[in-house]
């Protein structure tokens, strides 16, 4: 298994693509709102592929966007091409900071980054073992312990309190590539479906690009969380023993491009702005279409899956993008319904493909909110990143005059009443039929961390709550009242694949 931390000799314009060397088009927008401002035409000519059109002439906007797809599919939906559309480039946070109309400074345009996978060493040594040469400049030693910690806490990948963002620092930032290639070797699946090794190192390489580093929580480290959090999942023994290879695939793959391209901002706040993927999706799943669909532009553009059968790579675009539209919370309830249904009627059928495949919907959902279930260290920092986000997207409503979205106004919520918020309508619910389903170690693990996670929470708002109020003020209750007593010390055993 060593073999899988090497990385192929590839030369620079093929290791980062010409197309992320010269970095995505702008879009701009000519709108009487002040949310967008108006383009300065020299940047416009300056920038690659960047187009102007009225945002109230929707159907130029749609017929322009349809335009911009390179490859047509045979499923009834178009992927979307990595670059095709100008906006990815938008930082919806620093909208307010655009250049104005009158701007002629050149550099205004956005600034260009390439970001540097490995140091030096680790590329030289990667290339003298891929060409059989015998390594003559040993590694840097900060360069050679890195990497052996980085190795050591992926034999324990299979456990509950996996620290990814310890593994992302020893990574280099590059943790949702390592593990996700660490885990397709695991299962034997790049030799079982006969994957080029170039195409898929290119491919991971490329999904990492396109998450927004910028992004306090919706970025590749969270992608690489939830990969590994659908791994322990997957290697629970109701599904380890019924999974196909196949259904693995789909899995990991899910997981590492759930959120793929992902702007910083919820739907809510794309439909209000008037964004053409809103119109392109009719509003409905709007984020989730669009993750599908990059990553479906991925795997064209790469050819991962190229020497498969055309129907074959066909099917397993469509379930992918069947388990990465799962996750979308407002269909929440849904799933919730019908796997709650499954259980009191127990019919659920391990054997069944189509049974199968909601198994592995209801994993990846887990997985994707699975951050209040994690150790509080761990769970903390989740809370914070997501709760920053949110604030941040509300700071934008509130400077262009918009409605600030419920959970976005820092002057009115805390970090922990929208977590206690959060765990009590959306996370336990789940998780508690999931126990239902694997009454396991790490099932009940998970519902430990989460009843001491909430008890944290409830106990550092009463505390806030008693500073505000003075020494003579009683503390109060969160909101729900869920949430008692204050923090804990007891210890739970930490679940793993051996559970």
């Amino acid at each position: 298994m060593e073999v899988c931390y090497q990385l192929p000799v590839l030369p620079l314009d093929r290791l980062v693509p010409k197309h992320v060397l010269s970095r995505r088009g702008a879009i701009s927008f000519s709108s009487s709102s002040s949310l967008f401002g108006a383009p300065d035409p020299r940047q416009l000519s300056q920038r690659r592929g960047a187009i102007s059109y009225d945002s109230s002439d929707q159907t130029a906007l749609y017929i322009r966007m349809l335009g911009d797809v390179r490859v047509r599919s045979q499923v009834g939906f178009e992927p979307e091409r990595r670059s095709s559309h100008p906006y990815l480039c938008i930082d919806f946070r620093t909208l307010h900071t655009r250049p104005s109309s009158g701007s002629t400074s050149a550099d205004s345009s956005p600034e260009r980054r390439v970001h540097r996978l490995l140091s030096f060493q680790r590329y030289l040594h990667s290339s003298r073992l891929l060409r059989g040469i015998p390594q003559q400049i040993p590694l840097h030693i900060l360069d050679e312990d890195y990497t052996g910690q980085a190795r050591c806490m992926l034999e324990k990948v299979g456990t509950w309190n996996f620290d990814i963002f310890l593994f992302d620092r020893l990574t280099n930032g590059n943790s949702l590539i390592t593990l996700t290639l660490h885990l397709l070797n695991q299962y034997g699946l790049v030799e079982l479906f006969q994957l080029d090794m170039l195409k898929l190192w290119r491919f991971l390489v490329m999904v990492q690009e396109d998450y927004h580093s910028d992004n306090p929580y919706h970025n590749a480290v969270h992608a690489a969380d939830v990969t590994q959090a659908m791994y322990c999942f997957m290697q629970e023994p109701i599904l380890a023993k019924s999974l196909t290879s196949c259904d693995i695939l789909l899995g990991l793959l899910a997981a590492a491009t759930h959120d793929l391209d992902h702007p910083g901002v919820n739907q809510p706040f794309l439909i209000k702005t008037d964004h053409y993927l809103a119109t392109l999706y009719r509003n409905n799943s709007v984020l989730e279409n669009h993750h599908w669909k990059s990553a479906v532009g991925l795997l064209r553009e790469t050819g991962l899956f190229s020497h498969l059968p055309a129907e074959d790579s066909l099917n397993m675009e469509r379930e992918l993008g069947s388990l990465i539209l799962a996750t979308d919370i407002s269909r929440q309830n849904d799933y919730l319904c019908r796997f709650r249904r499954h259980l009191d009627q127990d019919n659920l059928c391990v054997s069944n493909a189509s049974h199968r495949h909601f198994l592995l919907q209801m994993a990846l959902k887990c997985a994707d909110i699975c951050n209040p279930c994690r150790p509080w260290e761990l769970s903390k920092q989740w809370s914070e990143k997501v709760t920053d986000e949110f604030f941040q997207q509300g700071d934008i409503e509130k400077k262009h005059k918009l409605e600030v979205s419920p959970v976005c106004d820092r002057e009115m919520n805390t970090v922990g009443n929208i977590q206690i918020g959060f765990m009590t309508y959306v996370v336990e619910p789940l998780f508690a039929e999931w126990t239902r389903f694997s009454d396991t170690r790490l099932s009940h693990t998970m519902m430990g961390h989460m009843r001491l996670n909430k008890a944290n929470w409830g106990a550092l708002l009463r505390e806030q709550s008693s500073v505000a109020a003075g020494p003579s003020s009683p503390g109060t209750d969160p909101e729900d009242g869920a949430a008692t007593g204050g923090s804990s010390s007891k210890e739970i055993p930490q679940g793993s694949r051996e559970s």
